[in-house]
């Protein structure tokens, strides 16, 4: 298998497929790269480059007792941009992932990167504060973590039906992308997907929104369960200088699958752009 050792010698895993300018991507909680296989095949149809690795502690990856927060995630994106010397990078994140990107640029700077999308992601800040009144309880978090730990293969199998609004009159999910999500979120540690909740949850990624000074591009589906659109991509458009922001009508959380046309449309469209 494709791996490249990050900084405290955790193995993470890659997929590196075709020849072009660069795609990075960075998954969701708790799922792996093989979550983006439909923008990336269809991104190498098109002359692109496409690179996903497995955050630590999921899919492929090693289980790392340490390093589960938004700075270690960075750190090891950074370990795969830098051993395999990429340059003019677009980095594509899709909700914790979307994180993940940002706080690479926040803590790594622009220098190897051109562009910058994020897809249903969690900043600015999931959490709800003083400073930030629209976010979300800390006890839903709370919730997250004791279902994780009490009964994580059917706390999976519940939340597949919000992630992709299957709960919503008239949804078209079907029933193997429901598997799947039970499947990918399976193969992650349960040391890593909890240490994880708090990453996504309470990492406040206002500072590093502000760093971003390359073309950014934010996709969000309005009708997301998982992550609420007016507190989160909203937000990050009116943080990040110059972005472009789209919006999909009753789209769910997991619209990369669900709207993989039109994301991989929008995607195309403004990586030649």
């Amino acid at each position: 298998m494709n791996m490249i050792s990050s900084k405290d010698g955790t193995q993470i895993y890659y997929k590196d497929w075709g020849r072009g300018p660069v795609v990075t991507f960075c998954h969701g909680w708790p799922l792996n790269s093989d979550a983006w296989d439909g923008q990336m095949h269809f991104l190498v149809q098109q002359g692109f480059r496409v690179i996903a690795h497995d955050r630590r502690g999921h899919g492929r990856s090693g289980q790392a007792s340490s390093g589960n927060d938004m700075n270690g995630y960075a750190d090891d994106l950074a370990a795969v941009i830098e051993t395999l010397d990429l340059r003019n990078v677009t980095l594509v994140g899709h909700s914790t992932g979307g994180g993940e990107v940002v706080r690479y640029i926040g803590r790594h700077g622009t220098k190897r990167v051109a562009k910058a999308v994020l897809i249903a992601a969690v900043p600015p800040l999931m959490l709800k504060t003083a400073a930030n009144p629209e976010g979300l309880p800390l006890e839903v978090f709370d919730a997250i973590r004791a279902g994780v730990v009490k009964d994580r293969s059917q706390f999976y199998k519940d939340l597949a039906v919000q992630f992709y609004g299957a709960n919503r009159p008239g949804a078209k999910v079907s029933q193997g992308i429901l598997d799947q999500f039970w499947l990918w979120s399976m193969q992650s540690g349960l040391k890593n997907a909890y240490d994880s909740i708090k990453a996504f949850s309470e990492t406040d990624f206002t500072e590093d929104l502000k760093k971003i000074e390359v073309p950014t591009l934010v996709l969000h589906g309005e009708d997301d369960q998982i992550v609420p659109v007016n507190d989160s991509a909203r937000k990050s458009a009116r943080l990040i200088n110059g972005a472009k922001d789209i919006y999909y009508p009753g789209a769910p959380h997991g619209l990369t699958a669900t709207h993989q046309d039109q994301v991989n449309g929008d995607l195309l469209a403004f990586l030649r752009g």
